[in-house]
């Protein structure tokens, strides 16, 4: 993996009471869209702003393509930042918004008019270069900042939660032609945002933050799937959360001793938590004969129904008077059950992780 930007055993503190970034340690490959993901205050926009150059790291090391960037001022560094502001100047056309940066540069004329003509076509703004920005929705002027950044060819964008002004229907339509954008341009985007539908939607990897320690990097069905920690799971998704102590066998005794597997790294005799998302679970009538023998099965009551339309939700108490919830596809076929209903919930042995922490 050739390592766009390097970043070695990095902490930012401000003050002697506050450690924003605490010994963060990471590589972003080359044309990898990579998203920082964590609840507000957890360290990931200063984190982008120190690649930025807009704050420097107190200890560590960041490297771009192999050259150290630790002091090196913003404007000498090849990387262009993208706010959720957009900052676009409100009395110029798209077209002189795109052009600012090549001007500034002193880029020939006709090189800027070339330039400029090329980002406004990688964001798909042709057509509207002499409209000004109150011409234009928020997902167009989200392009406009957006040209404005590639028009620098910069190695590296910095991108930090630039859809966070839209509306939800426009986030998610703009969540996708992002991602497409990305892998037309080819270089490297590093996206920081607390929304894990973006994260999951857009991302190559993402790396997972909180009181600024990086907790996991992996792919996004990595990190949904396969949650090292509890965190990470209740951050990334909904799921349900059940204790258990691991046994001599490798199983896990839950509730008024039942026994379940899961994927399980603790020693027996360790507490656990099991992580199962709502998805994972199936239901069935009390004793089903047809459940295959690789998925746990547990006797279980409905508590109650919720309707989603796409999708029906089950509250669910299991033995030991925990509930869990089951979401279920909401298609024709599928039985409803009431509440009150005694029933068998069932999950694959491999869908629920077990973690220590």
């Amino acid at each position: 993996m050739t390592a766009a930007v390097s970043i070695r055993a990095v902490t930012k503190r401000f003050g002697t009471d506050v450690t924003a970034v605490d010994n963060v340690t990471l590589d972003i490959a080359d044309g990898e869209f990579f998203s920082l993901l964590g609840p507000s205050g957890c360290g990931k926009t200063t984190m982008l702003r120190m690649v930025a150059g807009l704050e420097f790291p107190t200890e560590g090391s960041i490297q771009v393509f192999g050259e150290e960037m630790a002091l090196r001022p913003p404007n000498k560094r090849p990387i262009n930042t993208v706010f959720q502001s957009y900052a676009l100047f409100p009395h110029m056309t798209v077209e002189k918004n795109v052009a600012f940066g090549p001007q500034m540069r002193n880029v020939p004329k006709d090189e800027i008019a070339t330039q400029v003509a090329q980002a406004i076509k990688a964001v798909h703004l042709e057509g509207m270069e002499q409209r000004k920005p109150n011409q234009l929705s928020g997902g167009q002027q989200q392009r406009v900042a957006l040209a404005r950044a590639l028009v620098n060819r910069p190695k590296v964008l910095l991108l930090d939660e630039p859809l966070g002004a839209l509306d939800l229907k426009l986030r998610q339509a703009m969540q996708i032609e992002l991602k497409d954008i990305q892998s037309e341009v080819g270089i490297t985007f590093i996206y920081v945002t607390h929304d894990q539908e973006e994260a999951l939607t857009m991302s190559d990897r993402i790396g997972v933050m909180d009181f600024g320690k990086l907790l996991q990097v992996g792919t996004p069905e990595e990190i949904y799937e396969h949650p090292v920690s509890r965190f990470v799971a209740e951050f990334i998704g909904e799921t349900n959360f059940i204790d258990g102590t691991v046994t001599d066998d490798g199983r896990i005794r839950i509730g008024t001793g039942e026994l379940v597997y899961a994927r399980c790294n603790a020693s027996a005799g360790t507490d656990v938590t099991l992580t199962l998302r709502p998805e994972k679970v199936q239901i069935h009538t009390p004793n089903a004969p047809d459940i295959p023998p690789e998925r746990n099965q547990l006797p279980a009551k409905i508590v109650r129904q919720l309707y989603f339309g796409e999708s029906i939700y089950y509250e669910i108490e299991i033995p030991g008077g925990e509930v869990i919830d089951a979401r279920l596809e909401n298609i024709p076929s599928l039985r409803r059950w009431k509440a009150g209903e005694e029933v068998t919930v069932s999950f694959h042995r491999e869908a629920a992780e077990a973690l220590t922490s």
